[in-house]
């Protein structure tokens, strides 16, 4: 009997153990379904918060990159003017010095030709009516008659001396500058500074050389031996 009642006992019990182990579980199910939505949620929040953050930091990244380009650009052309700048002055200062330069070529090459143009080298020596052409030199004295010559022919009247020259005075005294000299026919010299000589011989004495006549065709005839009229004359007034 008592097995029987201990087989009609469990009969009974573990059908009952059976339907309630059966209701736990049903219930633990939709807790772990509401865990798992819960999860998935949560992953797709922090998703959608990551993609944010991605994209802010995208558009921080561009805006870096963006002020990047723009402020090498912007120096760039900083750059550029601060060099022009100072190449446009030097180009400046180059062009104002080589416009003085000319400018004072100009004036030295105008100064030069007025010199050159002013410059007399000749002389023209009448001797009754034949006149010579003599070629001056280059001193103080010689300077001085050029300057007389200027305003007005030099008229001399000369008189013979020793047979070999014609002395006649200037009546007024040039600058000399008197060496020992041997002259030769032809020449011209300052003699005492207030006279003026020309040769048709030779003599030793100390005189200022004024000049030399370049042809001396006809030259002793047209002195002559006894006193003549001479004209000293520029050809450039």
């Amino acid at each position: 009997m008592r097995k029987f009642y201990t087989v009609l006992c469990l009969a009974i019990v573990l059908p009952l153990m059976a339907a309630c182990g059966k209701n736990n579980t049903q219930a633990q199910t939709p807790g772990r379904q509401a865990e798992s939505s819960t999860i998935e949620s949560s992953s797709q929040s922090d998703s959608l918060n990551g993609s944010e953050n991605a994209d802010e930091s995208s558009v921080a990244v561009n805006s870096t990159d963006t002020a990047a380009e723009t402020k090498p650009e912007s120096i760039m052309v900083d750059e550029n003017e601060t060099v022009a700048e100072p190449v446009d002055a030097a180009s400046e200062a180059e062009s104002v010095q080589d416009t003085e330069m000319n400018e004072t070529g100009a004036a030295e090459t105008d100064i030069q030709n007025h010199t050159e143009e002013n410059t007399v080298t000749n002389m023209n020596v009448q001797v009754g009516d034949v006149v010579f052409s003599a070629t001056l030199e280059e001193n103080e004295a010689v300077s001085a008659l050029v300057e007389m010559m200027r305003e007005n022919p030099v008229v001399i009247q000369m008189s013979d001396y020793s047979g070999f020259e014609k002395v006649g005075s200037l009546g007024t005294s040039l600058p000399a500058s008197n060496s020992q000299t041997t002259t030769q026919t032809g020449d011209i010299v300052l003699y005492n500074g207030n006279q003026i000589v020309i040769f048709y011989g030779s003599n030793t004495w100390s005189y200022t050389r004024l000049g030399h006549i370049d042809d001396l065709t006809g030259w002793e005839d047209a002195l002559g031996s006894g006193d003549v009229m001479v004209t000293f004359d520029c050809t450039i007034r």
